[in-house]
């Protein structure tokens, strides 16, 4: 596989090994060597198999295998729940499992549904609950307090049932986005509570605690907070619980209560889930697909990753266990919208649609036939006779022989208990050069801003060729798509490649769950995917999107709507007549003779900080940062933090995008201040510009005068800030439910 320059760059950063001094001592030859190596555990017949499926680039495992297969963590699995009881000892019990998890790679998902509510009473103590919301929080500050397997910081999922009695709590827990930042948060809808929405009937909230009705709403008024919220910023997202609980393949070994932090895996209370994707834009030979390469390639991937469960050290017994006993794997896909560029498909198109459920029903029958193949020589899944494969109960239908395959099953066995997932594969996609998952591209051109200031353009190749082939291709026509985003408006361009490049906004929610849905058909576990919508969308459209995805056989929905976590639109202060020179810069205004403002203390690993925020007429203007007798170097380093960050406050930079930099910045010498953690100087300034952001801000602040790229607004054209990467400064993506970067591979879960 020959990789482009960010695949190197995301390699180096996050997946070859380094040495005791940093120092990477890998390249790609090398690492692939270790994971198949480590896999095939000796068996060398394996190892050529492994090795050629990763080096073609026809398959990557999930980022845990890359990284620590052949390690001295060893621990190789990115999904797994974990249960709370409502004691303290379970729940502090889970805080530590957690913890142990997040150190060693992986995320977890929970569900607080069993917690009571707040002001319960608490029988040993005589006193009151202080309810699921507060020990959330708890979690929350928990992850921010490890550094997963140092590379990245723990996910999480937080689900309760819609029928708790804080349900209206938890539904609005995210409405301040700086908040909860570890976690997404979904709720977990019956078909009882869908049809009360459908028939706008009463429906009763139950204690988890005493089994008591303690409320009786409209169904509809919770279901309007859900749409309402999701159309403010995302979240929360949905899961159709009853639905995944129909489809639990071991359900005499328990309920599905959550998912893992995408929503993609379902999982039983100490569970975990071993993922891997095929690269579905290098299976076309002479414009068609290959099947037969595809049908290879599923096999030796169920193979390989069916041997991560044996190889992988489990962070706890209990999970070792329950893996090792269910054996569930989780084959998805990426490349799929490259796959259409180059058969010269529509995302949004019937068409689409049938090859979505002909290439998913492929993947899932030959997989489960190679896992049949497997269980009868190595034996199936330790918990089978508990499962509905034994009761010949697998629901499947289709233009392959279902029925044969699945009475087979129940004779012979089946080595996993589920087999596909269409997981989120952020940074393996990128590793691949392809796109992410099922999603559409979000851009067919991007622009990246290197050291020295020039721009460089990333194009989408099949994008390119098409260009190249009607002879389009320049730099002047990159530079307008890379402008605005998507082609359908461009004049320069043709109808026929207008049709197929379709991109994200391009395409319609009710396309977006179409597809989901059709991939959903053919998917043990549950497929990940983000709903785009433009930002002037409606609730009204929010809601349908809900309703569509339940009616369509969706397990869940995630939706974004464009813009929405953002705090404030910028108000642009330039007639359309006004020429824009890209010379332009900001110009801090000056300083006041007098500001007024505060000084708080803070503590930090380092000592006692005193940092002062001032205000002028048109609010927070300067920062000053001192810390007790502190001198040398992290004084001035201290100096340059504050005189930055007056900088950007007098150059009416958003004081949440100064926060967004600075927040959760580590160092070695953490420290706890007032019950939250404080994880670097950088960080103590952000929490103080937090504080001062919620009490002392003034309440009518002048408006933010802006000049987004090169094109002329008004006050009524406006767009709002956008998100940025916080290790490189692009541009970010919401995708698969979760906040990607599309140069560096950061990843939000």
């Amino acid at each position: 596989m020959i990789l482009t320059d960010n695949a190197k760059k995301v390699l180096e950063k996050r997946y070859f090994k380094r040495n005791e001094n940093g120092d990477v001592i890998e390249d790609w030859q090398a690492m692939i060597h270790r994971i198949a190596n480590n896999i095939s555990n000796g068996d060398e017949s394996k190892y050529k198999r492994y090795y050629r499926l990763m080096d073609e680039g026809y398959f990557l495992p999930n980022s845990p295998t890359l990284m620590n297969a052949g390690s001295d963590l060893q621990q190789l699995s990115a999904c797994f729940v974990l249960p709370i009881e409502d004691s303290m000892d379970s729940i502090f019990e889970t805080v530590k499992n957690a913890a142990l998890i997040h150190k060693s790679g992986g995320g977890t998902g929970f569900s607080f549904s069993r917690l009571r509510e707040a002001n319960s009473r608490v029988r040993s103590t005589n006193g009151v609950s202080s309810g699921p919301i507060s020990f959330l929080k708890v979690y929350n500050a928990a992850t921010d307090a490890v550094k997963q397997g140092g590379t990245r910081r723990g996910a999480n999922m937080a689900l309760i049932n819609v029928n708790h009695p804080q349900i209206f709590e938890f539904i609005t827990c995210k409405e301040n986005i700086n908040e909860l930042t570890n976690f997404n948060i979904s709720v977990a809808l019956t078909d009882e509570f869908m049809d009360a929405v459908r028939s706008d009937a009463d429906f009763q909230l139950i204690s988890p605690y005493d089994g008591q009705v303690k409320q009786v709403t409209k169904a509809r008024t919770i279901f309007e907070l859900i749409v309402e919220m999701a159309h403010r910023n995302g979240e929360p997202g949905v899961i159709f619980i009853d639905r995944i609980n129909q489809a639990n393949p071991t359900p005499e070994l328990g309920v599905i209560e959550s998912t893992n932090p995408c929503g993609e895996q379902p999982l039983l209370p100490y569970e975990a889930c071993n993922l891997g994707s095929i690269n579905l834009s290098v299976m076309i030979k002479d414009n068609e697909i290959d099947w037969e390469l595809l049908r290879q390639t599923v096999r030796e991937s169920v193979d390989f990753l069916d041997d991560v469960i044996d190889r992988s050290r489990f962070p706890l017994d209990r999970i070792a266990i329950m893996a090792r006993g269910n054996r569930k794997i989780g084959l998805g896909i990426m490349g799929w919208a490259d796959l259409l560029y180059q058969l010269s498909i529509p995302y949004c198109s019937e068409v689409a649609f049938v090859l979505a459920g002909k290439i998913m029903e492929f993947i899932d029958f030959e997989a489960k036939q190679r896992s049949l193949e497997l269980a009868s020589v190595i034996g199936a899944f330790p918990n089978f006779e508990n499962s509905i494969y034994s009761k010949e109960a697998l629901q499947r239908t289709g233009s392959l022989n279902w029925s044969c395959l699945i009475k087979e099953i129940s004779v012979k066995g089946i080595r996993n208990a589920t087999v596909t997932t269409i997981a989120p594969t952020g940074t393996i996609s990128m590793i691949a050069d392809t796109s992410s998952g099922i999603e559409p591209q979000f851009s067919l051109v991007y622009v990246k801003r290197v050291l020295d200031g020039e721009n460089l353009l990333y194009v989408n190749k099949w994008f390119a060729a098409a260009l190249q082939k009607h002879g389009l291709y320049s730099e002047e026509l990159l530079q307008e798509v890379a402008a605005h985003g998507s082609i359908q408006h461009n004049d320069k361009i043709p109808d026929d490649i207008k049709q197929v490049f379709q991109t994200a906004h391009d395409i319609s929610p009710e396309w977006h769950i179409g597809m989901q849905a059709a991939f959903q058909q053919y998917t043990d576990n549950a497929v990940s995917k983000t709903i785009n919508f433009h930002r002037d969308a409606t609730l009204e459209e929010i809601r349908t999107a809900f309703e569509m995805a339940y009616q369509t056989g969706c397990k869940g929905i995630t939706v974004y709507r464009d813009g929405s976590r953002d705090n404030q639109v910028l108000n642009i202060g330039i007639t359309a007549s006004t020429q824009i020179s890209p010379e332009v810069r900001v110009m801090p205004r000056k300083r006041p003779a007098v500001t007024h403002g505060v000084t708080q203390k803070m503590e930090t690993g380092c000592g006692h900080m005193y940092v002062t925020v001032n205000s002028d007429e048109h609010g927070a203007c300067e920062v000053f940062v001192q810390m007790g007798k502190v001198g040398g170097c992290a004084s001035a380093q201290l100096e340059a933090i504050a005189r930055l960050a007056s900088l950007s406050l007098r150059s009416n930079i958003l004081i949440e995008s100064i926060i967004r930099q600075l927040k959760g910045i580590r160092c070695q010498s953490p420290m706890w201040n007032k019950g939250k953690l404080v994880t670097s100087c950088g960080d103590a300034v952000a929490q103080v510009l937090e504080n001062y952001l919620s009490d002392y801000q003034n309440s009518n602040p002048a408006p933010v005068s802006f000049i987004y790229d090169d094109e002329p607004m008004t006050n009524e054209n406006k767009r709002p800030c956008q998100a940025l990467c916080p290790e490189c400064g692009s541009s970010i993506e919401h995708l698969e439910g979760c906040l990607k970067c599309p140069q560096c591979g950061w990843t939000k879960c």
